[in-house]
């Protein structure tokens, strides 16, 4: 028999603070590929998509994937724009019949009208295709997984690395799962287990620290045979939601009592090791005397501005770290990326070589993480930004930073660039002509996922606060809608009784 599979890919982690709502144009200027279009351009990288084609076509399948979607983190998605993200998949599943639909989403987006993104589109998608048909998703590990995904996928795997490089081999792990179902040998369901937290103290780390043991339990587990899948979920605390925090999920059969056994007691982990934080966060002014003392010797010192990383939310227009960075006289160094589109269009303008004095950054919220900063540079290079990754997360992918600049400004190289992205990359900065393994100091705006392309150069990594929108201190942001109490915003334990 041929399996007809309906796949689709769509993607946003909602960053509810943020001023800038997600607009359809927010996804169409990123990547909005259509059915054939989106195989040539994600079939054989590290992507969700891969992982679906690999089983379909080892198992025979018939897929029609219908749209691959994303947008860069950022504020609510809007009616709109979720309506025409999700149009080509929900048109699709209507000219049925299927026998599997197999989906690679985020799992944290909000829109104007659902705090739930994804349960919200399950619900719709179950609303065509009946309650039996049986429906897989894969997940970013940094999910706040609610109960209505549970209840209308029958299959969730969430990514297991942060950063995360495995998710070809999780969408294969949910498409596996898929065929044995459609061939009625295993019933599947999900079940979940959550505790009153924003997020994972340690971000959902998992290349340290107690996530390395919550996950091989969680293998472990899945050698149980009703047991199929264990996901265990960080959370993206940056959502002022209901369903808001870490989550464990396990697909199984059958019995539920030994699998939510395994979910609580997991969850219960960390819920006790919650204060357990093991990343140390220095103000700019620290990161900054840090790096002018490093000598460059093992290779380049890489500073991280978690608060200001695009890949959570944050607009990447944040000058603080960059202005300590000059204040304390670092030279040898590149810096990026700084987000401004004034700036960019400004310099177009003007010539290679020319010596230019502007505002660079801070006009989104100067409040996050300060305002523009007034600096005077010699343009190294003017560009349309396009790039392709050749590391661990973004190999074979093409990218883009839009229309941009590299501005030398004493002795630091920045990236001024259109669009917002965070660091994962060396061809991030290769493609410009800064090569990071010559510098002494690479400044990064990223959180965690940087390490997977940037560690293996780096003699050292610091983190650093700038007091951006994505502040790791969750405690500075305000929360009106997530039930209370809540970790970290309640400390005391009797506030929980």
């Amino acid at each position: 028999m041929t399996f007809r599979i309906l796949t689709a890919e769509i993607s946003h982690e909602t960053n509810t603070f943020s001023i800038r709502p997600t607009t359809f144009a927010s996804f169409t200027d990123r990547s909005f590929l259509l059915g054939r279009q989106a195989i040539a351009a994600r079939g054989v990288a590290n992507t969700d998509l891969a992982g679906f084609l690999d089983v379909g076509r080892a198992r025979g399948w018939q897929i029609t994937h219908s749209v691959s979607t994303s947008a860069p983190p950022g504020g609510r998605v809007t009616a709109d724009a979720f309506a025409r993200i999700t149009a080509p998949l929900l048109e699709q599943a209507a000219l049925g019949p299927w026998d599997g639909i197999l989906l690679s989403l985020h799992g944290a987006m909000v829109t104007t009208d659902s705090e739930d993104g994804e349960g919200t589109l399950l619900a719709l998608i179950r609303g065509i295709v009946g309650p039996k048909l049986p429906v897989a998703i894969t997940l970013d590990p940094h999910a706040n997984a609610t109960q209505a995904m549970c209840r209308h996928a029958n299959i969730i795997v969430s990514y297991k690395t942060y950063p995360h490089v495995d998710m070809r081999e999780r969408a294969r792990q949910a498409a596996d799962i898929l065929h044995r179902a459609m061939t009625g040998e295993i019933a599947p369901y999900t079940l979940r287990a959550h505790r009153p937290m924003l997020e994972e103290v340690n971000g959902g780390r998992t290349d340290v620290g107690p996530m390395i043991d919550r996950l091989a339990r969680g293998r472990a587990h899945e050698a149980h045979p009703d047991a199929f899948a264990v996901s265990v979920n960080g959370g993206f605390g940056n959502a002022d939601i209901a369903e808001v925090g870490p989550t464990v999920l396990v697909t199984c059969q059958g019995d539920p009592v030994p699998h939510q056994a395994l979910a609580d007691s997991i969850a219960d982990d960390i819920w006790a090791r919650r204060s357990e934080g093991m990343t140390e966060f220095h103000d700019v002014a620290t990161a900054a005397a840090r790096a002018y003392a490093h000598d460059g010797k093992g290779g380049p010192i890489v500073v991280a501005d978690y608060a200001d990383n695009p890949g959570g939310g944050g607009y990447g227009d944040s000058t603080s770290l960059l202005a300590a960075l000059l204040k304390a006289d670092v030279t040898d160094a590149c810096f990026g990326p700084m987000v401004d589109e004034a700036a960019v269009a400004f310099l177009h303008t003007l010539a290679v070589g020319d010596t230019v004095t502007l505002a660079l950054g801070g006009r989104t919220d100067p409040a996050k993480g300060g305002g523009p900063l007034t600096v005077t540079g010699r343009i190294a290079l003017l560009s349309g930004g396009d790039f392709t990754g050749d590391g661990p997360m973004m190999g074979g992918l093409a990218g883009s930073w839009g229309k941009m600049a590299v501005l030398v400004v004493a002795g630091v190289d920045i990236l001024v660039v259109t669009k917002a992205q965070q660091i994962l990359d060396l061809q991030q900065f290769r493609a410009f002509g800064i090569d990071p393994t010559a510098k002494s100091v690479v400044a990064v705006k990223s959180m965690q996922h940087f390490r997977a392309a940037f560690a293996p150069i780096a003699a050292e990594m610091i983190l650093c606060d700038s007091g951006a929108l994505c502040s790791p201190d969750l405690r500075k942001l305000p929360y009106r809608q997530v039930p209370r109490p809540i970790f970290p915003l309640d400390q005391s334990e009797d506030e929980y009784r």
